[in-house]
């Protein structure tokens, strides 16, 4: 399905949780944190008072509560505005 969001909205893959701690202990899934990382699937084209600095493929940290989550042929995203975004890592 081809997704293409809006103004100043981003779609964003939300990177996997870590599965094991370093001691090697497994985390339930109750106990993961949400991860704050993810990659940008698609983009919107900017506003006129705000021109679209993230691409396709950008790899980013966003805030615990930016975005709202949807489900797109099984798999979990998340699309946000790109003042939501923190910083391009």
């Amino acid at each position: 399905m081809k997704v293409k969001p809006l103004a100043d909205r981003v779609l964003v893959k939300p990177a996997e949780a870590e599965e094991k701690t370093l001691g090697g202990i497994i985390i339930p899934d109750s106990a993961k944190e949400k991860p704050l990382k993810g990659e940008v699937i698609a983009t919107g084209n900017g506003t006129k008072d705000e021109e679209m600095v993230l691409k396709e493929g950008d790899k980013v940290l966003y805030g615990k509560y930016a975005g709202t989550e949807i489900e797109l042929d099984g798999e979990k995203f998340l699309i946000m505005r790109q003042s939501d975004v923190l910083a391009i890592i």
